[in-house]
């Protein structure tokens, strides 16, 4: 898991934190990758388009992955405004709807981002909606993580940014593994780290990306036979051992192609290829570009940005001369 996630490079914006009082309803547009969210205190509606609303309690956390347009509402016939225009009248890191001495509820979220070129590896194994109530196994410690990164959008501490940031991600970490745990358990290699065998095969598939990896070594690993392995692999991965060894070496290889860290036959052998040609075709098949094409169009944001950030330096040089 912190292998995936680290390769996802995670970017996290906390808050604004919400405080309401009375009837109230506000309706969220669609957003990419993960929102996570926690009630510190009261209860509220949950109603994600093409689902039924779920009441959320004090200590209950959400995550929504990917999510259609939803609503957060007080109450169900409450008639539901744009988030949008409440969220820019944010201060200090709060939104307050209602008198203030009234307020009875208070919900801290945070938005997770990804990097594009491997978002899916997460994003593809997260249903719309995770609820991870406060009597779960996981939950008092979810509620208690909730606590402290209110208690961090509260006061404005040294630091606090960071700390923030770094919650939001244990968060993140401690909601997938319950939801890894959950009984309608996901494919993919979330659920497949749960189990035994299947897990010690992928953690050594991680551990060392540019082995030549045989069917034969991967269930030895898993203490199963290589039919039972190959088989168990493909019912809890969702692809057969060795086709995801190739995509998860490609995802490696994006982002070092993306970040332009090593040269294309050094990216080669580092993922276990033994020529440039050999790594160059799984790269086109599974990516559907070649290293070289990919690597030039991941520099063209990153030219456009330098040369935007570089003419308004100019021009503020300018108005300074």
């Amino acid at each position: 898991m912190a292998d995936a996630i680290g390769l996802l490079r995670p970017r996290t914006v906390i808050g604004p934190s919400l405080r309401a009082a009375g009837q109230w309803a506000l309706r969220f547009d669609t957003f990419p990758h993960v929102r996570i969210g926690g009630l510190v205190r009261g209860t509220c509606w949950l109603i994600l388009e093409g689902h039924e609303p779920v009441f959320l309690r004090e200590g209950d956390t959400f995550m929504l992955g990917n999510p259609p347009p939803y609503v957060l509402a007080g109450t169900l016939d409450a008639r539901p405004r744009p988030a949008e225009a409440v969220w820019s009248g944010a201060e200090d890191g709060f939104v307050r709807i209602g008198p203030e001495s009234e307020e009875d509820l208070y919900l801290c979220v945070g938005h997770i981002a990804f990097d594009e070129e491997n978002a899916a590896l997460l994003t593809d194994l997260l249903p719309p909606l995770v609820i991870v109530r406060v009597d779960d196994p996981h939950g008092g410690r979810l509620a208690q993580l909730i606590d402290l990164l209110a208690t961090e959008v509260g006061v404005a501490a040294a630091g606090g940014p960071l700390v923030q940031n770094h919650l939001a991600q244990i968060l993140l970490v401690h909601m997938l593994r319950a939801h890894a745990g959950q009984t309608d358990r996901p494919t993919g290699w979330l659920g497949a780290l749960n189990e035994d065998g299947i897990g010690a095969a992928l953690r050594a598939v991680h551990a060392d990306v540019a082995r030549s990896w045989s069917l034969k070594e991967l269930a030895e690993i898993s203490h199963m036979s290589r039919s039972a392995f190959a088989q168990a692999f493909k019912r809890h991965v969702g692809v057969p051992p060795l086709e995801y060894l190739i995509q998860w070496r490609m995802s490696l290889a994006r982002d070092a192609l993306a970040r332009d860290t090593l040269r294309i036959s050094e990216l080669a052998r580092a993922t276990g290829y033994l020529s440039e040609s050999a790594f160059s075709t799984a790269f086109r098949r599974v990516v559907g570009s070649s290293p070289t094409q990919f690597r030039n169009q991941a520099r063209q944001p990153a030219r456009s940005a330098r040369t935007e950030a570089e003419g308004e330096l100019a021009g503020r040089a300018g108005v300074r001369g």
